[in-house]
């Protein structure tokens, strides 16, 4: 039997290959929900993993996005998210992945994130260090947010009551950019590789996180929620960083939760227009 991660390495590079078929048909584009998009190749990419983690370890619980997994009251949980950036996918813009991690007593131990487009594979089983295509990753040596590159993401759903604006205000005038993949898996692979310093975000789920988590933690990173508290898989909200970046990075977001804006906003008077 092959290990956990090997399992998932394996099955996550089926699966990528399936949504660059898709990608070539453009599949058509449904509504689940507010604004929340699901395709054919998600279901098709959860079926197909799904079915092999039941087939190698029948035993296990599953918990898939599109709600095909099973809960077998297990020690072993998987998460699994068969298409992050499926708003990016029905655009054909070249940013989603395949997103596996494993649970085992609350402790998660295992993470695949495979950007099929790119062929980059990233994976991290805990104690055992974080690769990117076989190639040992590290997070970056950056120690101040006006020297670093952040990333963040904004929901699909209920974007009017959505606050993540003054975050990304108030960071992205101190640090040297901010980006928007469009997927957490993403972001995340890429602080544990160094090409991004932090990332934020609001309302996450856990197939969204589970396997990048694992990877930042084995590549030297930090992670908690935004109010520094110890992150579960169903905190409200995420952090996650080099280390270095952790305490400062906290303190930013921190004076935005008190209401301490250090850069206000640019005010607009409705119905006059814009100058610059």
């Amino acid at each position: 039997m092959p290990s956990y991660l090997e399992s998932a390495t394996e099955i996550a590079r089926e699966a990528g290959e399936l949504l660059l078929q898709y990608l070539e048909k453009r599949p058509a584009i449904e509504i689940k929900g507010e604004q929340d998009l699901v395709t054919e190749a998600d279901r098709a990419s959860e079926a197909l993993i799904v079915g092999r983690l039941q087939q190698y370890f029948p035993s296990h619980s599953v918990v898939a996005e599109e709600g095909s997994g099973q809960d077998r009251k297990s020690e072993y949980c998987w998460y699994v998210d068969p298409l992050d950036g499926t708003t990016n996918f029905a655009h054909s813009y070249p940013a989603f992945c395949v997103s596996i991690g494993l649970e085992h007593r609350g402790e998660l131990i295992a993470g695949v994130v495979y950007d099929p487009s790119r062929n980059e594979l990233f994976s991290a089983e805990k104690g055992a260090g974080a690769y990117c295509n076989n190639r040992r990753i590290r997070v970056s040596k950056t120690a101040s947010i006006s020297e670093s590159l952040l990333a963040t993401g904004f929901p699909s759903r209920k974007r009017h009551e959505d606050v993540n604006v003054y975050f990304f205000h108030q960071l992205g005038v101190k640090a040297h950019g901010i980006r928007r993949s469009g997927s957490a898996a993403i972001d995340l692979a890429y602080v544990a590789s160094g090409r991004q310093d932090g990332f934020w975000e609001f309302g996450l789920n856990a197939w969204d996180i589970a396997a990048g988590l694992v990877l930042v933690s084995e590549a030297g990173g930090a992670y908690s929620d935004m109010k520094g508290e110890p992150l579960h898989l169903n905190s409200p909200h995420l952090i996650a960083d080099n280390g270095l970046l952790h305490e400062e990075f906290l303190a930013s977001v921190g004076a935005v939760f008190e209401g301490r804006i250090h850069t206000p906003i640019p005010g607009l008077t409705p119905g006059a227009p814009v100058r610059y």
